[in-house]
């Protein structure tokens, strides 16, 4: 599909008259969770003063480019549901469709799999699941974090607050951040919203 490459060159993107910039923020979450907060803005000053508000008001802080970004590697993410036209796809037919191509783990999320390679292996793992007709959700650039982080109900419910904030203001366009959570912890969180 067609897409521009406005995330990965870090340019400007002309979109009616005003220019719009690609800015990564990086921060600490409730309980130490690290967090990257890709911005698309046509006014930076705007975007930076909109995350700091979010960040400090729920829990977090902005932290200096370089200091959090570390934690992360930047990975090709293609999602795969396992529920296809006629069939069901299995953790082995994604690994023998895509092995060849790059990928280097697949992770079973229960109704969808996560096909992860290097960023370069992304378009090869894709074009490799085209030619085994398998389909895809979608396939972009990701931040994967080394380590995660094992929060409690108190502490999930308190970042997943912060990351409902950042996601409604309009600049920001993803957010990665190294944290888990047990289905248990899941249940606890859904139960007291």
């Amino acid at each position: 599909g067609a897409g521009g490459g406005v995330g990965d060159s870090g340019g400007c993107a002309e979109t009616g008259g005003a220019e719009y910039s690609t800015i990564m923020y990086e921060g600490y979450g409730p309980a130490g969770v690290a967090m990257l907060i890709e911005c698309l803005t046509d006014n930076k000053n705007r975007a930076a003063m909109e995350v700091r508000t979010a960040m400090t008001r729920n829990g977090g802080s902005l932290a200096d480019p370089g200091s959090v970004s570390f934690l992360f590697n930047r990975k090709g993410v293609v999602v795969v549901p396992s529920e296809q036209e006629g069939r069901t796809i299995s953790e082995d037919d994604l690994l023998e469709a895509t092995l060849e191509a790059g990928a280097d783990d697949v992770n079973d999320l229960g109704e969808t799999f996560e096909v992860v390679s290097e960023s370069t292996d992304l378009v090869a793992v894709r074009t490799a699941l085209q030619a085994a007709g398998i389909d895809y959700d979608s396939a972009e650039a990701s931040f994967v974090p080394d380590n995660k982080i094992e929060l409690d109900a108190d502490s999930a419910g308190k970042l997943f607050r912060l990351i409902d904030v950042l996601e409604d203001l309009d600049d920001v366009q993803n957010l990665f951040a190294n944290y888990d959570v047990t289905d248990e912890v899941m249940a606890q969180v859904d139960a007291e919203d």
